[in-house]
């Protein structure tokens, strides 16, 4: 099975576990072992279709203030979580790789595998909600046919991104290309770096 198709399985099961109950604060139930790659795949997915909600949630225009504050805080949150997850994914493929030796014209990508697989997953996540969106009993005909059109188009990125992860995942193994991972290294979190924070110490 290619790594593509086995992230498309499991963030399927993800998005169609979380809308059982389409709430936001439900408890994750992954069914993966601890701490293994499908285990951070399911996880990292979870995230990003929780997030997806808080994002549509605080967009209501009669949200409190106080209540948009604490889900703001929430999305800053997901986002750490997020990138700490991704950098745990590149882990597993720099650990995979380890032993092979690159040639001397090898050459290294754009992004990481990690990185284009959290596009993968975002991508999994536009796909189902435009998918709902073409299926909605209280929309114009016009509306439908709009989202037939752009669900067209998702799918169709669906099929290259895995193609292009799949790829880059073959040059590595092969030692066409080689990874190099650097750390996000966010500011704005960490209370020795955001001026704010330590400001107020």
């Amino acid at each position: 099975m290619k790594f593509t198709s086995l992230c498309t399985e499991i963030f399927s099961l993800s998005i169609n576990n979380y809308h059982k109950t389409d709430n936001v604060d439900a408890s994750i139930c992954n069914p993966y072992p601890s701490k293994s790659i499908e285990y951070y795949l399911y996880l990292k997915n979870w995230i990003d279709t929780v997030q997806w909600h808080l994002e549509d949630i605080i967009r209501d225009p009669n949200i409190e203030a106080i209540e948009a504050l604490a889900i703001k805080r929430r999305i800053d949150k997901s986002n750490q979580d997020r990138t700490d997850l991704v950098e745990l994914i590149d882990s597993y493929f720099l650990d995979l790789y380890k032993y092979v030796k690159h040639s001397d014209i090898a050459t290294i990508n754009t992004e990481s595998p990690a990185w284009a697989i959290d596009r993968l997953s975002i991508l999994a996540l536009k796909i189902y909600h435009m998918k709902q969106e073409t299926l909605r009993s209280d929309s114009s005909a016009d509306h439908k046919t709009q989202c037939e059109c752009k669900l067209a188009i998702l799918n169709q990125q669906n099929v290259d991104l895995q193609t292009a992860i799949d790829q880059l995942l073959e040059d590595i193994a092969s030692g066409r290309k080689f990874m190099k991972v650097y750390k996000q290294m966010k500011m704005y979190n960490d209370p020795e770096l955001n001026p704010t924070l330590y400001g107020n110490k």
